[in-house]
């Protein structure tokens, strides 16, 4: 395996250090596109949601009640409080 640069090791570094942003921002395209979606591609975006949750460290039992209700208003209220966390 190859070294890498001191300018890969630095954006790898950053992208850990700013995981926490970078994913409430994927959880918020995804609520734009859960409300949109229907059928099988809605099933695959609250798959996706869930994922992201988990990475976010919010508690498995939030992150079924949430794809339980199939309600994107109530992950976009999660996604609040998340941000309101990070300021």
């Amino acid at each position: 395996m190859a070294k890498r640069s001191a300018y890969q090791e630095r954006v790898i570094r950053n992208y850990y250090k700013n995981q926490d942003t970078i994913m409430l921002q994927r959880v918020g395209d995804l609520v734009t596109d859960l409300y949109l979606s229907e059928g099988k591609s809605r099933d695959r975006l609250w798959k996706r949601i869930a994922e992201a949750l988990t990475k976010l460290e919010v508690p498995e039992k939030r992150i079924k009640a949430l794809v339980a209700t199939d309600d994107p208003a109530k992950v976009a209220d999660l996604l609040r409080q998340l941000l309101s966390k990070l300021d």
